[in-house]
């Protein structure tokens, strides 16, 4: 047995060797040029590129004109992710992360309204139940031609938009035109919860059905739709119509949660990316019958986590897809938040239908999408849904 004297010039030796190191280590990361390659290559920090910062350092002293580096790195990484060619790739700045943080957040300041362009300003896709621009008589089909003494003839829909929406409490005047009739309408904006879902009872020659709704796939989206089934089938709906029509789709879980409502168990959706393994996502249980038939609308703007639930439906045989071919994107992107306070909305795998169909065209590329089982085309401007009524007639059929 070795003397605890006997340990200390061992115990000095190592302490002398560490330090040693330590100061090699020192050195060697203010000299990272004197490292071999692969070590250089392996502990030297990439992310300062000494190329990039020069240029931005000489543009800020020697430009003509004073400039803001902020605005230079931001407009660099936009056009870094644009020489991907990829369109669901996108760099946010910090302002256009905040703006996109706002639009996903179902609790708004505004009057209530689902709006698009056109030449003489805002048409009315839809007024939500209870906001201001209800109890001011709003209606699908008006025409909002100014803001104020503001004019939005010719003007982007988002200048319009941004021109309407406003904090809780504050007034806005808005110039509707409704048919050949003009009128001026003084609106209060309040603190709305604008609705994923939607669900009502349609009387089909006797039979009830449930008429189902879903504009987007946000967090919580599933939870509401299923309320929503469960509410038209407390009312009596033996069969059911799930609207999935100028949905652009959204959060990949929540395709997986409303897919749940419908299919019992099994594969909803599978992925496979790069930089993450294969993954099977399945039904995560407490569907309703399978017995209770249904039928999928679907047209040209259902897309992304809209066209995963109709996929999912169609090649498990839950219901039929009624209308036209879908979008056909076939990859999913993830956001990474940033240190400068913007972030990175980027393709990061493909995702497949139970089936192992992909419906994208390749990558990126617009694919074929989903054809539906039958074909059933909504004609522009028509009072009555021609769509929806194949739909309706097609569920109908089928209740027992």
């Amino acid at each position: 047995m070795p003397s605890r004297r006997s340990r200390r010039p061992n115990v000095a030796l190592r302490v002398l060797t560490v330090l040693i190191v330590l100061l090699i280590g020192i050195w060697l990361g203010g000299h990272p040029s004197w490292l071999p390659a692969p070590l250089r290559n392996a502990f030297v920090d990439k992310g300062d590129n000494p190329l990039v910062n020069q240029v931005v350092d000489l543009l800020q002293r020697d430009y003509y004109r004073p400039i803001n580096g902020n605005q230079l790195v931001n407009k660099g990484l936009a056009g870094m992710v644009a020489s991907l060619d990829d369109p669901y790739s996108h760099y946010y700045d910090p302002s256009a992360y905040q703006g996109f943080l706002n639009q996903s957040n179902p609790h708004l300041s505004g009057v209530g309204i689902d709006v698009i362009g056109e030449p003489r300003g805002l048409r009315v896709e839809d007024v939500f139940p209870g906001s201001p621009a209800a109890a001011a008589g709003l209606a699908k089909g008006d025409v909002i031609i100014a803001v104020g003494g503001t004019s939005l003839a010719s003007r982007p829909a988002t200048f319009g938009s941004r021109l309407i929406k406003g904090r809780a409490g504050t007034h806005v005047t808005l110039t509707i035109m409704r048919g050949s009739q003009k009128r001026v309408v003084k609106l209060v904006r309040a603190n709305l919860v604008v609705p994923e879902a939607n669900g009502t009872i349609v009387n089909y020659h006797g039979i009830k059905l449930g008429s189902l709704a879903l504009y987007g796939f946000t967090d919580g989206s599933g939870a509401e739709l299923r309320a929503e089934v469960e509410k038209v089938l407390h009312a009596g709906a033996r069969g059911l119509i799930l609207d999935l029509r100028e949905n652009p789709g959204g959060l990949l879980n929540e395709a997986v949660n409303v897919a749940s409502i419908f299919i019992p168990d099994g594969t909803i959706v599978s992925t496979d990316g790069r930089a993450q393994p294969r993954q099977v996502y399945v039904a995560k249980g407490g569907a309703i019958p399978t017995s209770i038939p249904m039928v999928v609308l679907v047209d040209r703007g259902t897309a992304s986590a809209a066209e995963i639930v109709t996929g999912a439906l169609q090649d498990r045989g839950r219901a039929k897809v009624i209308g036209t071919r879908t979008y056909g994107k076939g990859v999913f992107q993830e956001i990474e938040p940033l240190p400068n306070g913007g972030a990175l909305d980027f393709t990061v795998g493909e995702y497949f239908t139970p089936s192992g169909h992909n419906l994208g065209g390749g990558g990126v590329r617009e694919g074929a999408g989903i054809r539906p089982n039958i074909y059933a085309a909504a004609t522009p401007g028509a009072t009555h849904d021609t769509a929806l009524a194949v739909a309706e007639r097609t569920v109908a059929a089928e209740v027992r």
